[in-house]
């Protein structure tokens, strides 16, 4: 039988300072009587995505080591984390873990960390895991206790921990090494500016009765959109394949995201095919983001 009291809620997040890294994740463990565990650790080489997963998997343990024996909810502000234990694994398992263009699947360690401990929670411990998005950096409380103590893991600052009793002692740091490291940039490469298509010349209106465009015209305007396109989303792989930092006014040009709404979207969003993470610390008076292709 547990030795904890009923938990209310768990939060998780992960940061990182470069991704790839230094990088930190926290986990914060409400328990219905107003106790509190908070569990954190550092990685000095590693990525946003990493530490996400890292934080759950710390949360997952955390029930195993004290046979927690009632369903709980996770709440997390990574979508990439959600999207794969709920939607993508079953399709990674089904192709012995590949994605569907056949490449292998990034983090694959820690996902199967994560699908081990949920298969046994809910077997062995009939515990039933409700993965929660909440949205980062818009005041949660729980959400930000995590952000504060992931941040500081990452900049090896020291941060004291909150322990439940019962509750086990705060793990050494695991070190979270990513599978494959792209080059990192000393500076900000600038988003090329997308060529744009020669003028089309316009029918002489003076001896037409409609001012439509000819078919042909309209057909080489959809194609003239869909190459541009295709440009652009070639520019966004090849910023994530070199780890390129840009931006936020670059970041707006490349996904047509205003600041404003890019402010309410917080550090960690999904754009697209990308995951899209703020790699700046609090010090940077500028920010920086780093594009990561999403494997499915």
């Amino acid at each position: 039988m547990t030795d904890l009291p009923t938990i209310k809620a768990i939060y998780t997040d992960g940061a990182c300072s470069g991704n790839p890294g230094p990088g930190g994740w926290g986990t914060v463990i409400y328990f219905a009587d107003g106790q509190i565990q908070e569990l954190g650790g550092h990685a000095p080489g590693t990525t946003n995505n990493r530490m996400e997963m890292q934080a759950a998997i710390a949360a997952l343990e955390f029930l195993q080591q004290h046979d927690y024996d009632t369903p709980i909810e996770l709440n997390t502000d990574s979508k990439y984390l959600i999207q794969g234990i709920t939607q993508w694994m079953r399709g990674w398992k089904r192709k012995g873990w590949k994605t569907s263009a056949g490449k292998a699947v990034l983090n694959k360690d820690l996902w199967l960390e994560l699908d081990g401990l949920t298969q046994t929670l809910k077997d062995a411990q009939k515990v039933d895991i409700t993965w929660t998005y909440v949205k980062g950096h818009a005041g949660n409380i729980g959400n930000e206790r995590c952000d504060e103590i992931a941040r500081a893991f990452s900049h090896q600052r020291s941060i004291s921990l909150k322990k439940a009793a019962g509750g086990s002692a705060v793990p050494t740091p695991k070190v979270s090494t990513p599978q494959s490291t792209p080059p990192a940039s000393a500076a900000p490469a600038p988003v090329p500016e997308q060529p744009q298509p020669a003028p089309k010349p316009q029918p002489d209106i003076s001896r037409s009765t409609s001012h439509t465009l000819p078919p042909s015209d309209m057909s080489d305007t959809r194609i003239n959109r869909a190459s541009n396109t295709l440009k652009l989303l070639q520019v966004a792989d090849e910023l994530a394949k070199q780890g390129y930092l840009i931006t936020t006014s670059e970041l707006v040009v490349l996904t047509g995201v205003s600041a404003s709404e890019l402010a309410k979207r917080g550090d960690d969003w999904t754009w697209r095919n990308w995951t899209v993470s703020c790699v700046s610390s609090e010090s940077d008076q500028e920010k920086f983001w780093q594009l990561e292709r999403i494997e499915a």
